[in-house]
């Protein structure tokens, strides 16, 4: 096994959680969905130094751009998993855009959004195939 893949391994998945491809996962309250990028995301991508997040009040679509996460090696577009309408962002990231790195499936979630269609979370993964994706 190389280093690589041993640091794979022991990157967080929740269970419970809706998973996407390109690393961004839901967490579904209701009609809320909760919107991060996953621990595997904000390791590959590094020390996170900007967020740049939506306006509250804006819509977002499903598999659609949303916002960008900045770290010391790249810059990444960040999509949501989800249609609807961008209810809350996480305000802290402002300051302290690191919480990302630090807890990103708990502190360093990006956004919250009023679902328009829950039945998209349907073709997402759920954690094991999520972490088999990789």
């Amino acid at each position: 096994m190389t280093d690589e893949r041993a640091s794979c391994v022991a990157r967080t998945v929740i269970e419970g959680l809706k998973y996407m491809p390109s690393h961004e996962w839901t967490k579904v309250e209701g009609d809320i969905a909760t919107v991060g990028i996953t621990d595997h995301a904000q390791a590959e991508l590094g020390d996170i130094v900007y967020v740049e997040l939506p306006e509250v009040g804006s819509k977002v679509e499903a598999k659609s751009s949303f916002g960008v996460v900045e770290s010391v090696k790249a810059a990444s577009d960040v999509y949501s998993p989800i249609s609807g309408e961008v209810i809350e962002v996480n305000e802290n990231l402002n300051d302290t855009p690191g919480m990302v790195n630090e807890s990103s499936f708990a502190d360093g979630w990006l956004m919250k959004v009023k679902m328009s269609n829950p039945s998209e979370t349907d073709s997402m993964m759920d954690a094991a195939a999520y972490e088999a994706s990789w």
